[in-house]
């Protein structure tokens, strides 16, 4: 008999230990696979990463001089820290001047070359001029020795007179075109002196425009203030950067009373965020505070930029808060509250299920049951549930073992209707209230620009 009674006991306590560790673990897992539907406030919400800048700052331009004198680009070769306080007039930063340099070299060189010229004209006008003055005077003796022949001849024969007045006429014409050419030789000469004079001018006014432009390489602060380093479409402005003539910016002097959060925003969640919507800003730097915003500007257009998978749209939101640590380039974490719905009932979105309909696993008595539900709102975490559910109504996270042979409990046709009608309602009346969000920042002044309307709606049978 013992042989038989030390098994037996030995299976009893195997049984009693399997049941023992299994039962508290169902009813654990029971209570973790069902959550409570909640009943408040529902705050939908679109999260971005931005930056922050000041709204109204003032560029530090190198010399705006550049393009004029052929000087498209050049490079930073000094700037003051950033975050360096600075008075007006105070040094920022100097530009490189090689090729300042040998453009001043160049027309220095061409300002030699054209004196030279100058001279050069100077003593061949000279020279040419003498010679002209020589034959004149020549030819005004040779017509009075011409004007004596004739003189002379009076007494000769009517052939020897003749020839004597035609050779008189002929010198007479010599000195006229002679005097005439000595003129028009004056005139030229005067003609290419002013010609020279004109260039070197002109290639002075190049030598002291390149000489001023020269003093101008080294930038002074325009104002006082805090340098910060400018942004260019290559990334951050800083020594050895280059500058163009066309956007000459070396750094900016932000006015850090009034930030802005500049951040881009998933084409998916953009046609949620609108001007006017309220915003909870959090800076990296300072995780224990807490800023408040208002979106003031939504691009129409999205665009693709480095380190985003899909195109993204630029959101400017407003600080309304002044804070004296805040300074450009922090990182923000921006909480656009898109919308805020009062007493509302809302459950995990891992609860929601659809198929042709969407549905719930409700608990009712401690078992599960598979509820139609008519959803709408809905945010990162949570959905809104118009009908189906009540206040108390315990949902499950996870679908029950039996699930796809458990039949639906459906809604009312009745019911569905009238909570279509009201879902619509509700969201012509939450499109108003943001047309007027959006139409007091406008009235304000802000920025403009604009956006889709919209606040996560959608309507699930």
């Amino acid at each position: 008999m013992k042989q038989y009674l030390l098994p037996l006991l030995g299976i009893i306590a195997v049984g009693l230990s399997v049941w023992y560790f299994t039962q508290p673990a169902e009813a654990e897992e029971s209570v973790q696979l069902t959550v409570p539907v909640k009943q408040g406030k529902f705050l939908m919400s679109v999260i971005a990463t931005g930056e922050l800048q000041a709204k109204h700052s003032e560029k530090i331009k190198g010399p705006p001089g550049m393009r004029s004198n052929q000087i498209y680009q050049t490079s930073i070769t000094d700037l003051v820290p950033e975050g360096t306080m600075v008075k007006e007039g105070d040094y920022v930063a100097k530009l490189d001047k090689t090729e300042l340099d040998t453009k001043v070299k160049a027309a220095l060189s061409e300002m030699d070359k054209i004196n030279t010229q100058l001279e050069a004209t100077r003593i061949d006008t000279a020279i040419e001029m003498r010679a002209m003055r020589d034959q004149l005077i020549n030819m005004r003796f040779g017509m009075r020795e011409k004007d004596l022949e004739v003189e002379q001849s009076k007494y000769e024969a009517p052939m020897v007179i003749q020839r004597a007045n035609i050779e008189l006429e002929r010198a007479e014409r010599d000195l006229k075109q002679l005097e005439q050419k000595y003129e028009l030789s004056q005139e030229k000469a005067r003609t290419q002196v002013a010609e020279i004079m004109a260039n070197i001018r002109q290639q002075q006014v190049i030598v002291t425009s390149l000489q001023e432009l020269a003093g101008e390489f080294t930038i002074t602060a325009p104002k006082d203030g805090m340098v910060i380093y400018a942004r260019g479409w290559q990334g951050k402005v800083a020594a050895g950067s280059q500058v163009q003539a066309w956007d000459p910016v070396v750094a900016e002097l932000p006015d850090l009373s009034e930030m802005i959060s500049k951040t881009y925003v998933n084409e998916v969640d953009i046609s949620r965020v609108r001007k006017g919507q309220e915003v909870e800003i959090k800076v990296d730097a300072f995780p224990d505070k807490t800023y408040t915003g208002l979106v003031v500007q939504v691009a129409n257009i999205g665009e693709q930029l480095r380190n985003y998978d899909s195109k993204v749209f630029e959101v400017i939101i407003q600080v309304n808060e002044a804070d004296s640590i805040l300074r450009p380039a922090m990182t923000t974490g921006n909480e656009v509250l898109t919308d805020i719905l009062e007493d509302k009932l809302f459950i995990p979105l891992e609860a929601l299920y659809k198929d042709t309909v969407s549905f719930v696993y409700k608990e009712v008595n401690g078992r599960p049951v598979k509820q139609e539900v008519l959803s709408s709102w809905s945010n990162e975490n949570e959905v809104v549930i118009v009908e189906g559910l009540s206040p108390g109504d315990r949902v499950y996270l996870t679908a029950p073992s039996d699930a796809v042979n458990m039949p639906l409990q459906p809604l009312a046709q009745m019911v569905r209707d009238s909570a279509t009608n009201f879902l619509f309602s509700e969201r012509e009346e939450r499109r108003k209230i943001g047309d007027a969000k959006e139409a007091k920042v406008k009235e304000e002044g802000q920025l403009g620009g604009g956006g889709d309307d919209g606040g996560g709606f959608m309507i699930m049978f």
